[in-house]
């Protein structure tokens, strides 16, 4: 739902997009004994690139699939040419907010047994709250964890080191973007977005679809 009024955009329709539902989100099945890391959840990535034959994709990722993204093109350069990460989890342990940072803080059970979803609800937005809805709590708590904990190397280095075209989009309503210095030495082109917060595909479509498209 975050993507597909950019892919039916002048300069983006007609080519081929795909649609991913991470594992325990939207209408994708919900494995309970998935560990739903950034890692786990970049390799069935993998395998559904895989399964629609396909290499060298330009990756669109969002927030924590961002990060997936990151670790995708980490991973598996064959099937990445390009990454555009918007707003994506660079570093571990980011500041407490009501999102993942938030779900992170309850243990598995309190989340998923003891209210704690239900609690988060009513705490973040309607837009985040509407696409929470359609995902499995145990999912939403395993994945919320493993992006906090983040990974080794962390996605900023992993972002930074490979070796392909990268463009890091941050909406200007977010403030500013930590160690930005690092990735632009990196050859990551930053590009802030006015008018824009976390969700700029939202906030300034006309942007994100210029990035988008390059």
């Amino acid at each position: 739902m975050y993507y597909a009024h950019i892919a039916a955009r002048p300069g983006l329709v007609g080519r081929r997009s795909l649609f991913v539902d991470l594992p325990g989100h939207g209408i994708s099945d919900r494995p309970a004994d998935f560990g739903y890391t950034l890692e786990e959840h970049a390799d069935a990535l993998a395998v559904a690139l895989d399964a629609a034959e396909v290499g060298g994709a330009e990756i669109v990722g969002h927030s924590m699939g961002g990060a997936v993204a990151i670790v995708l093109a980490h991973r598996r350069t064959d099937l990445v040419s390009r990454l555009v990460v918007t707003e994506g989890n660079l570093d571990p342990n980011p500041p407490r907010t009501a999102g993942s940072s938030g779900i992170a803080t309850y243990e598995e059970a309190a989340y998923v047994r003891g209210g704690g979803h239900a609690r988060v609800l009513e705490g973040v937005g309607a837009l985040w709250a509407a696409t929470m809805r359609l995902a499995d709590p145990l999912a939403l708590h395993r994945s919320a964890t493993g992006l906090v904990r983040g990974t080794e190397p962390t996605m900023r280095r992993m972002l930074e080191e490979v070796k392909v075209d990268r463009v890091y989009l941050q909406g200007a309503l977010s403030g500013e973007l930590p160690d930005r210095e690092s990735l632009v030495a990196a050859g990551v082109q930053v590009i802030d977005v006015p008018d824009a917060g976390h969700n700029v595909m939202f906030d300034n479509p006309d942007a994100f679809a210029a990035a988008v498209r390059g």
